[in-house]
């Protein structure tokens, strides 16, 4: 089978942890080249440890590198649009860390950017390639739990490193919110299947004024309802749970089944009786999977799409927007 070539731009733990081996357990793609702009060493120690043949200096060799066809970008929030924009005019396709940008107005242009060269980009939602949340939308339109009203969401964990950790970094695109917030967001909209019309946060924020922590609640045209919460200060939570006026459908490992072999579980609860339906997948492999076969057949329309993504930006602008000023706040 023929395969995608791919970069990895930064030695970043996610990288390691999670992309480089789902890249390797995909059929249709290949890690060929790292790069570290901290030190050719550094590149050199994860290259051998995952064998990757080629290792650069600087990402802009990689880039410049005919024999890649991709690269994965999981940098601080703050320099994706760059290092999107730069990939892209290189002719180079990218599966870009969430969130894709720090705004929408930067994901606009990176989009741009992306079209004109003819590039497919995709925002990285490992999450959104698991089978349990398309079940769930299943049994929602199946009506077994009535009219749906309201959804809630969670992601939490407990940072053990908040002094050293990029994600409370300011100028780096920091915070709760464009964290794991990112995840509760776009797993609302995406189940629930609409835009909200109005959202409202409030925040816990650090010294450095990173939020911590923040609590959210939307309203939609239809009158239903979401909230979510996400926090740095709370032990593990990746859930969500939709209530309709028969029943709710809980969804306990709802952004990260991977930590259990892949078993994402449904439990559908009506009239007090409940039963748990389990189903299984590689998320990060058919992340991979899926934009390279797109990639290797010219296949425009993904998974989560450029529309997607920027309906999920407008709602985190939206979002911050609420947390700063402290008003709800209407989308537009």
């Amino acid at each position: 089978m023929q395969k995608i070539n791919w970069g990895i731009l930064s030695t970043a733990g996610i990288a390691q942890k999670e992309l480089i081996p789902a890249f390797q357990r995909a059929k249709n793609a290949e890690v060929a080249a790292i790069a570290s702009s901290s030190g050719i060493e550094k590149a050199k120690a994860v290259a051998d440890t995952f064998s990757i043949e080629k290792v650069y200096d600087s990402y802009e060799k990689l880039l410049d590198d005919p024999d890649i066809d991709a690269v994965y970008i999981p940098l601080p929030n703050h320099l994706h649009k760059e290092w999107v924009i730069a990939a892209a005019k290189k002719g180079k396709h990218i599966l870009c860390e969430k969130p894709a940008a720090v705004n929408a107005a930067e994901f606009e242009e990176m989009q741009a950017v992306c079209e004109e060269q003819g590039v497919i980009f995709m925002e990285a939602f490992m999450y959104h390639f698991h089978p349990q949340h398309e079940r769930v939308k299943e049994i929602i339109t199946s009506g077994e739990i009535g009219e749906v009203s309201y959804m809630r969401a969670a992601h939490t964990f407990y940072m053990k490193d908040p002094e050293t950790n990029v994600r409370v970094n300011y100028q780096a695109g920091g915070g709760s919110l464009y964290d794991i917030g990112s995840y509760a967001i776009h797993a609302i909209r995406n189940v629930l299947g609409q835009e909200p019309e109005t959202v409202h946060v409030e925040a816990v924020k650090n010294t450095s004024g990173i939020d911590t922590a923040a609590y959210a609640s939307f309203t939609f045209a239809d009158g239903t309802r979401a909230t979510f919460d996400t926090s740095f200060d709370l032990a593990d939570r990746n859930e969500y749970e939709v209530a309709g006026t028969k029943g709710r459908i809980m969804v306990p490992r709802a952004f990260r089944p991977d930590r259990n072999g892949g078993d994402g579980l449904v439990v559908v609860e009506t009239q007090g009786v409940s039963r748990t339906e389990t189903l299984n997948t590689d998320q990060y492999r058919d992340q991979v999977e899926h934009i390279s076969g797109a990639i290797l057949n010219g296949e425009r329309k993904l998974h989560n799409d450029y529309e997607n993504t920027l309906a999920n930006m407008r709602v985190i602008d939206a979002c911050m927007e609420a947390m700063e000023t402290g008003e709800r706040v209407t989308l537009e």
